[in-house]
């Protein structure tokens, strides 16, 4: 099972983007798709009786939910997606990362545009028409292999610097859950302990973890969160302690550096199928298995 599973917000349209996902990402299929209850529900809920609440996206064997919701929220550039195209894992891996890069862009928006840079001789950062944010990288071969999909975390604004600090707490605190490693880490030249690059494997998943030096009007948001399943409600107490720097519905809560964490029980879908699940887990903060 997949401890730590990225979830993005999406406005009414999650199952159509897991359509448009499956046909521009290789290796993807949609799985699990959660349902609003139909009744019961409070009247800010109450459009979305019956459609999904989440759409389980598989890409390359890991795991995304897409939050089917309003509005309130959305994605930026704080957190996007690292594609790797891997010369050792696959053929014609630039042919393939061209391919990839003109489907998320159809409708979208680029950030870097697809060329060659220090970091890599084949490159682009793209914003997606639904606002999410993707990272393709042709790697060398010579370098740690690493998996196709990779969340990418960037310390902005108020964050900015915090990189080092997060991805320390991270590795102690995720640990618990599943294997956790440091990786590779590149600081700046000119500022000692302020992270160029670098990576983690937290919970078993392998992350980027950068801060920026630039004054970027983003910063960490609700728009993407991390599921985290824990084994048990003595487990959801301790990450709750460790990373609920501020409290949100839901099992919900934001940590001391903006990043959103969902603290669940591992078998949080059986819960949600019990009678009045929807209500009950509204009217919580941190998740209680005993109050479902």
């Amino acid at each position: 099972m997949q401890r730590l599973v990225p979830s993005i917000w999406f406005n009414r349209n999650a199952r159509e983007a897991a359509d448009f996902y499956t046909s521009a990402l290789p290796n993807t299929s949609v799985g699990t798709v959660q349902y609003y209850p139909e009744a019961g529900l409070p009247e800010s809920h109450r459009e979305f009786a019956g459609q999904p609440i989440t759409v389980e996206l598989e890409v390359a064997g890991f795991k995304l939910s897409l939050t089917n919701a309003d509005d309130t929220f959305a994605p930026n550039p704080s957190i996007s997606f690292m594609l790797n195209f891997d010369p050792t894992a696959m053929d014609e891996p630039r042919e393939a990362l061209r391919e990839v890069w003109e489907k998320l862009n159809e409708g979208g928006q680029i950030l870097m545009p697809l060329d060659s840079y220090d970091f890599s001789e084949y490159f682009g950062w793209c914003v997606d028409r639904y606002g999410v944010n993707w990272q393709l990288m042709l790697t060398r071969e010579e370098g740690e292999p690493r998996p196709f999909i990779m969340p990418a975390l960037l310390f902005t604004r108020e964050a900015r610097g915090k990189a080092a600090t997060a991805r320390e707490k991270y590795l102690q605190v995720l640990c618990e859950v599943a294997e956790s490693a440091a990786g590779n880490r590149v600081d700046y030249p000119d500022s000692p302990g302020v992270i160029l690059f670098s990576d983690a494997q937290l919970a078993g998943e392998w992350m980027v973890i950068n801060d920026s030096t630039f004054d970027h009007a983003f910063t960490f948001s609700e728009g993407v969160s991390f599921q985290v399943f824990c084994s048990d409600q003595q487990m959801i107490d301790r990450l709750w302690q460790a990373l609920a720097h501020e409290e949100q519905p839901c099992g919900w809560c934001k940590d001391e550096f903006g990043v959103c964490w969902q603290i669940m029980p591992q078998n949080f879908e059986d819960l949600m199928r019990r009678e009045g699940a929807f209500e009950k887990l509204m009217q919580m903060t941190k998740i209680r298995i005993d109050q479902f």
